[in-house]
């Protein structure tokens, strides 16, 4: 008897860890469950009125097709750390937002995905280089 509760007091713990993992990557079971359309709209969301303003002149740029600041604005992300949905390469696109009183590019991006790049599916705001995600919803 005491076998079986430690057993189902095991699972217990391990199915705890795991849904506090998928919910610190903000992403849900059920939407994990449903594959990457289902994923892609259970992200946390930022409105772009909420962005810093660094944000919101990058997200001006994307949409204008540049200039960009940085040479690495523009060019293709990887999603190595595969925490946005999975696409075919080339999907998704980075760029700098700048961080005020830093020497080099900082920590903070917009990803935005989609076959145009002016005209993108959905964009994706990290303030922590690449280790968490909010869907930048536009009002």
């Amino acid at each position: 008897m005491f076998a079986a509760l430690r057993f189902a007091a095991a699972r217990w713990v391990l199915a705890s860890f795991a849904l506090a993992f998928f919910a610190n990557a903000g992403l849900t079971t059920a939407a994990l469950a449903k594959g990457p359309e289902a994923a892609k709209n259970s992200f946390s969301s930022i409105a772009l009125a909420d962005l810093p303003k660094q944000g919101q002149d990058t997200h001006k740029l994307i949409l204008a097709g540049g200039p960009f600041p940085y040479d690495k604005d523009g060019t293709v992300f990887g999603n190595r750390e595969k925490i946005l949905p999975k696409e075919k390469r080339g999907f998704y696109r980075e760029y700098t937002v700048k961080t005020p009183f830093s020497r080099d590019r900082g920590a903070r991006r917009i990803v935005c995905g989609g076959l145009k790049p002016t005209a993108p599916e959905a964009c994706y705001y990290t303030a922590d280089h690449y280790a968490s995600f909010k869907l930048i919803v536009v009002k």
